[in-house]
């Protein structure tokens, strides 16, 4: 499979190691230094394009993916306030695009412990939930993408909570999630429920960037020849 990668930063190399040790090739490499070579001749060369760049610059990548008829694996978060224009987009050009906050195996199945964990304590109101992420410093956008879905699974099972805040408020029906930026951290992920008498969490910490590049180039060969809009969860059949 030919791949082309839109973002050669940290990941975007851990992800051409990844795609090279599987016998993919890589035609084309995109970073601010040569931006003018992501051109529509330069993408068409690709099968199938990973794109980790950011929030400024994502939702334009993936709309030149989609647009010019490469399938898409996107992994930048902070730009979903776009995403009603990409959903239209990729249905009008009868495009492929696979989106995910975190393409870990592993955090997709703490997605599911999360959900189910929720589910589990909408009966119980002693308890009060709270999240922690940690991420090195140069991650942009702050909570990431990963504590907002997992926020957002807390927020459709657990009725006692109604909107996610960045910052503590005092308000009981608010989940506070708390962000910190401490190299060289690749990312953990802490879900508490605390009550008077005990505490119950769950736990994802990364040790390196190889499982979110191996769930990226696995989420790149799911797309090649298919058609529409995906998750991990359709990816790793959860």
């Amino acid at each position: 499979m030919k791949i082309a990668l839109i973002g050669y930063g940290k990941m975007g190399k851990a992800i051409e190691s990844i795609a090279l040790s599987k016998g993919h090739e890589i035609v084309l490499k995109i970073d601010i230094q040569n931006n003018q070579d992501f051109t529509e001749a330069a993408l068409q060369k690709a099968d199938v394009a990973i794109e980790f760049t950011g929030p400024h610059s994502a939702f334009e990548n993936v709309k030149k993916c989609i647009a010019w008829g490469v399938p898409v694996v996107s992994g930048s978060t902070g730009w979903l306030d776009q995403w009603a224009e990409i959903k239209d987009l990729c249905a009008e050009k009868n495009g492929t695009l696979i989106y995910s906050s975190n393409y870990s195996i592993g955090v997709n199945l703490f997605f599911e412990l999360n959900k189910q964990l929720a589910q589990l304590m909408e009966s119980y109101n002693s308890y009060d939930v709270s999240m922690t992420e940690v991420h090195h410093t140069e991650k942009k956008d702050a909570p990431s993408g990963t504590a907002i879905s997992l926020a957002e699974q807390i927020l459709t099972n657990l009725g006692r909570k109604n909107k996610w805040v960045n910052t503590a408020s005092g308000n009981s029906n608010e989940l506070v999630i708390k962000s910190e930026r401490i190299d060289p951290a690749p990312g953990t992920h802490i879900v508490k429920y605390s009550s008077e008498v005990d505490d119950i969490e769950i736990i994802h910490t990364a040790h390196t960037r190889i499982g979110f590049a191996s769930g990226a180039v696995l989420a790149a060969e799911f797309a090649f020849e298919k058609k529409g809009i995906f998750t991990m969860k359709d990816v790793l059949g959860l």
